[in-house]
């Protein structure tokens, strides 16, 4: 796993990781604005089953789905510091869980620490 500086990840190649036919490109941004990327490959449906199959995700389920609490070896915690992990596709905020998520081959998904 390779950090970049803050939000400079766009010129580090990302690390590949996972078995499957479809690929996506992962993005961590963490707290101090550091990325690390990833190239998950996998026959997952859903981002979310592909991103917990490769030790990337954990959470708690919840009334709306998958809680994301902890991204690459990363927890965050609201209750502490109003810290969380926002999902974002494509550089957009997205509009579904990561759990609810369809894998679109070679998409761009991001999990990315945000203050509330």
């Amino acid at each position: 796993m390779s950090a970049s500086g803050p939000a400079d990840g766009y010129g580090t190649a990302p690390q590949d990781i996972g078995k499957g036919s479809t690929s996506f490109i992962f993005r961590v941004t963490d707290a101090q604005g550091y990325d690390t990327l990833y190239r998950v490959y996998t026959d997952k449906k859903k981002v979310g089953e592909a991103l917990i199959d490769c030790g990337l995700i954990a959470g708690e389920d919840s009334q709306y789905g998958l809680y994301v609490k902890t991204v690459n070896g990363i927890t965050v915690d609201f209750e502490k510091d109003k810290a969380y992990w926002s999902f974002y596709i494509n550089n957009e905020y997205a509009m579904t869980g990561v759990d609810q998520t369809d894998i679109v081959a070679h998409a761009e998904y991001c999990f990315k620490v945000e203050k509330g």
